[in-house]
């Protein structure tokens, strides 16, 4: 093992050192294997000229693997004394590359602006929040060209689902609105500590522009979530609230080119921006 990388021993003496005890309120689930960060910074393909922004980096297990690989890393830890330890622990592991390191002791959800624009996310994202920090970064930092993030493997198949599949929904449209999403992997529950009771897979996002729409991203994102919040319904009833009738819904939807009986599974993120323009 690379002494400059954290195994089950030192993860677990750093916790006891500085009192922490892993939280489900925080989804914090700490990686004990170096070859797992090693894998994750390889994917993810990032470089020297990369700003990388992890959120939730917990005791540094990510954070050293990618050190030696950026410029620098931008690091947003919610708990303050795990962003108190964070460069305690470079500093002692890394001390050449402590210079690379910025953390903020933030809530990922709600920070707006970071020391640098960032280029990339890199994250083992807290299953409690993985979607809504995903999408916070992806429409916050305009600049992050790439995204390589570890979730639950349940949220991992949502995300990376085409039109059509059984777990196709609300975050598979959402995040192709930003970017090409495909799975990138998968992680065993043995490589974390506490294990969690559930795999974990990797998602790789690579930026590509919106879909061609007058239709603010805003109410793109309106009819989406209309559409999935009574999924078994066809559009036309669906969308009824949201368009100010079943009548109306069902103009909106012809006039986008959509079967009004159609399911709002069955749609690309392009078909719901012809219906929201078709709102407007």
């Amino acid at each position: 093992m690379n002494d400059s990388l954290l195994g089950p021993a030192q993860v677990r003496e750093l916790a006891e050192r500085y009192g922490i005890r892993p939280t489900k309120q925080r989804g914090q689930n700490f990686v004990i294997d170096p070859n797992t960060v090693r894998r994750i910074a390889r994917v993810a393909e990032v470089g020297a000229d990369d700003v990388v922004l992890e959120v939730g980096p917990g005791l540094g297990s990510l954070t050293l693997a990618l050190l030696p690989l950026v410029r620098r890393v931008i690091a947003v830890e919610i708990d303050e004394t795990l962003a108190s330890a964070l460069p305690k622990t470079i500093a002692e592991y890394q001390p050449e590359h402590l210079d690379r390191l910025d953390v903020v002791c933030a809530d990922a959800l709600h920070i707006k602006k970071l020391p640098e624009a960032p280029t990339a996310l890199v994250s083992n994202l807290p299953y409690n929040v993985a979607v809504p920090v995903l999408l916070h970064a992806l429409e916050t930092y305009p600049t992050i060209r790439r995204c390589l993030v570890m979730v639950q493997a349940e949220v991992a198949d949502r995300l990376a689902a085409p039109p059509g599949s059984r777990t196709y929904g609300v975050p598979s449209v959402k995040a192709r609105w930003y970017a090409d999403v495909r799975l990138a992997g998968s992680v065993p529950p043995s490589v974390f500590w506490p294990a969690p009771r559930v795999d974990s897979g990797l998602v790789l996002l690579e930026r590509r522009d919106p879909p061609t729409t007058d239709a603010p991203q805003k109410a793109v994102f309106a009819a989406i979530d209309a559409a999935f919040a009574q999924r078994r319904k066809g559009l036309r009833s669906a969308l009824s609230q949201w368009a100010g009738g079943a009548v109306r819904s069902e103009e909106i939807l012809r006039a986008a080119g959509v079967d009004p009986m159609t399911r709002g599974e069955m749609l690309s993120v392009e078909d719901f921006a012809r219906i929201a323009e078709q709102r407007s």
